[in-house]
């Protein structure tokens, strides 16, 4: 990404996907000044019904989430941004997941299975909306 890591975390912040990411809409429950601030709440419906909550932050380059598929699965996904050396960012995605349910382990199974398709279209996605 041409961005440094504190701009480009931003495009991983809950209204910063929307640049980006098509057809994400996250609501909030509960009005809020900083939608990055630990125990935020918000909900997408984009993959089925997803309950998001902010559980960290750090120094600006990175953001932490729980994510709860109800009867499905649950766990984390954190983004860190760090700089590359060469002006860009270099923004690493890592997903905990458990399965809750047989549908659960059958899902965990294919995202796993496509994940580098998966991260290369968010790369392609977050480009064209930067250069736009």
């Amino acid at each position: 990404m041409q961005l440094p890591p504190s701009e480009a975390i931003e495009l991983f912040t809950p209204s910063g996907e929307r640049r980006w990411a098509r057809g994400w809409n996250p609501t909030f429950p509960v009005p809020t000044a900083d939608e990055t601030e630990p125990g935020i709440v918000f909900e997408t419906r984009e993959h089925g019904s997803l309950t998001w909550v902010v559980i960290g932050r750090g120094s600006g380059h990175s953001i932490k989430y729980a994510v709860v598929a109800p009867g499905l699965r649950a766990g984390t996904i954190e983004v860190a941004c760090a700089d590359d050396g060469n002006g860009s960012t270099v923004a690493t995605v890592t997903y905990d997941m458990t399965a809750l349910t047989e549908d659960g382990d059958l899902w965990l199974a294919e995202f796993a299975a496509e994940y580098d398709a998966y991260l290369d279209h968010w790369y392609h996605a977050i480009t064209t909306a930067i250069r736009a």
